[in-house]
């Protein structure tokens, strides 16, 4: 088991340029140095959503461990976090809109219909160790009228983000609720992800998120040793 010593001795390195994971890890007092994977081709490999997600974590997390490597950081020390989030819908995953009729072409398609949000994290730890979990929730969209998409459009929120839409903005109006870990549909499911890391895992609330539907919100339990 780690000692509290060895843990605040852990340089956290996130391989993401993504706002909204990196607010997440400053929300929760994760302290962390950013070396964003920029070398990957996030263009989506063949397969299932969760093959997709965890395949594209763990290139960027090797990316950044390369990288990290080549600018002499102290491995002993080095925990490498990546993540990919994709939205799937049927079985097909909806990645970023590439323009303003993607993005409509998307949200017709989850209106009024169930979609699950599904991250995978990517950490490699000291001696190099791999590892790659998931986390899924399911979120429930509103029937959208024209003029509700349209509005959502012109606000610009759907853009840079996987399926058209960003629950933590402007989004949020447009879902009718959802079951599961709130922070994973954002990007990045915190608890999971410090518990890959052997970091305490907060209490993060999710179950009493005004749109959760599930009972017990995050599925993941405290941090691993």
């Amino acid at each position: 088991m780690a000692s509290d010593k060895e843990k605040s001795d852990r340089l956290v390195i996130l391989a993401s340029a993504s706002p909204r994971r990196q607010e997440l890890l400053e929300q929760f007092r994760v302290p962390f140095r950013l070396l964003p994977a920029m070398g990957v081709d996030e263009n989506r490999p063949r397969g299932g959503a969760s093959e997709v997600a965890g395949a594209l974590a763990l290139e960027k997390a090797r990316w950044s461990w390369d990288r990290a490597v080549e600018e002499k950081f102290d491995l002993r020390r080095l925990w490498i976090l990546a993540a990919d989030t994709v939205v799937a819908l049927d079985g097909e995953v909806l990645g970023k809109p590439a323009d303003a009729a993607d993005a409509r072409c998307m949200l017709h398609r989850l209106s009024g219909r169930t979609h699950q949000v599904i991250t995978a994290c990517a950490v490699i730890s000291p001696g190099k160790v791999e590892r790659v979990e998931l986390e899924t929730s399911q979120v429930v969209f509103k029937r959208l009228s024209e003029a509700e998409i349209a509005g959502y459009l012109e606000s610009g929120d759907p853009f840079g983000k996987a399926g058209a839409y960003g629950i933590q903005s402007g989004g949020a109006s447009l879902v009718a609720g959802f079951t599961g870990c709130y922070y994973n549909i954002v990007g990045l499911p915190v608890r999971r992800a410090l518990a890959l890391l052997g970091l305490p895992a907060p209490e993060c609330g999710c179950e009493l998120h005004p749109l959760q539907r599930g009972k017990r919100g995050c599925q993941r339990g405290g941090g691993a040793p």
